[in-house]
């Protein structure tokens, strides 16, 4: 009887804890950029990968195995499809971070941070693409006011840094993310599908680190895999599959806006500056994700 209990407050949260499931996961990870880029110095991107959501698999196989991969209530589920369903969510998330963590060696924490976050507008045009619908007015208004804060981002001009263009990619995979999490949490179980997906990213990065290598491992390194395996993979990857359960994945990706918004205010801490156009063209970016998610805020009032 305890146990149902449990269950089923876990199945009906109270109002506004699967919001702050994810503002908690978005936190987790805007606070650990400049984390994982001092450990880039010293160890490959997909080698620093294959370290991380290793363990974060690791740290999840005794949850796995209590708990199972069917979510409570759904019984007519295939262990098929689960599998398939973490595994397009694994290599979209593989794709991401391969891309984030080169930009990493490329560019500064806060335009990394910054970039990271137009997938606030991927997010909602891949939802169009998939239902076949066209795009809303206002998403396509956030495009373009998106496209000339990234401009403003860069200084004003129309070249791409390498740093900032691979960066862009990793918001278009992580769009592709979010919208695959809002499809399969409401289906499966989140902490098993968090531990495949992961085991799916460790997988693809052992043949790339096999050629590639994999770098020195320095007290830097092992701090990054530690605490971006434990709570940033294991739990906050977690805390948001069980939130996007509850939450639409357009509403999600405005709340995974804590992102950048931490990681600028680091980048801050430490040192550094984006300059005037830099700053404006951070708050256009922001502006415009607000345009993307002003029809789902009006359709919740």
């Amino acid at each position: 009887m305890k146990e149902q209990r449990v269950r089923q407050t876990w199945e009906t949260p109270r109002p506004l804890v699967p919001e702050l499931a994810l503002i908690a996961a978005t936190i987790a990870y805007g606070s650990t950029f400049k984390l994982v880029q001092n450990a880039l110095d010293d160890v490959t991107p997909v080698g620093y990968m294959m370290l991380r959501f290793g363990l974060g698999t690791l740290v999840l196989i005794p949850f796995v195995v209590r708990r199972g991969w069917r979510r409570p209530g759904v019984a007519d589920e295939r262990a098929g499809s689960f599998v398939v369903g973490a595994a397009f969510l694994g290599l979209s998330a593989f794709a991401g971070y391969v891309l984030q963590n080169l930009g990493l060696q490329r560019t500064s924490t806060s335009n990394s941070a910054f970039i990271t976050g137009l997938f606030v507008v991927f997010t909602p045009l891949i939802e169009t693409v998939v239902t076949r619908r066209r795009p809303a007015p206002s998403v396509m208004a956030a495009v373009a006011i998106s496209v000339l804060g990234l401009y403003l981002l860069e200084g004003g001009t129309l070249e791409l840094g390498a740093g900032d263009a691979l960066t862009l990619g990793c918001a278009f995979f992580f769009g592709i993310w979010i919208f695959l999490g809002g499809e399969l949490s409401p289906r499966f179980d989140p902490v098993a599908l968090t531990a495949f997906q992961l085991g799916a990213i460790t997988l693809l990065s052992i043949p790339v680190v096999l050629v590639t290598g994999l770098g020195r491992i320095t007290t830097d390194v092992v701090l990054a895999v530690v605490v971006t395996g434990v709570f940033c993979s294991a739990l906050a990857f977690s805390l948001q599959l069980w939130g996007q359960r509850f939450v639409e994945p357009s509403r999600a990706a405005v709340i995974g806006q804590f992102e950048p918004v931490v990681a600028g205010v680091i980048g801050f801490a430490i040192g550094e500056r984006l300059g005037a156009a830099g700053y404006a063209g951070a708050l256009v970016i922001l502006f415009g994700i607000v345009i993307a998610e002003s029809a789902a805020w009006r359709a919740r009032t």
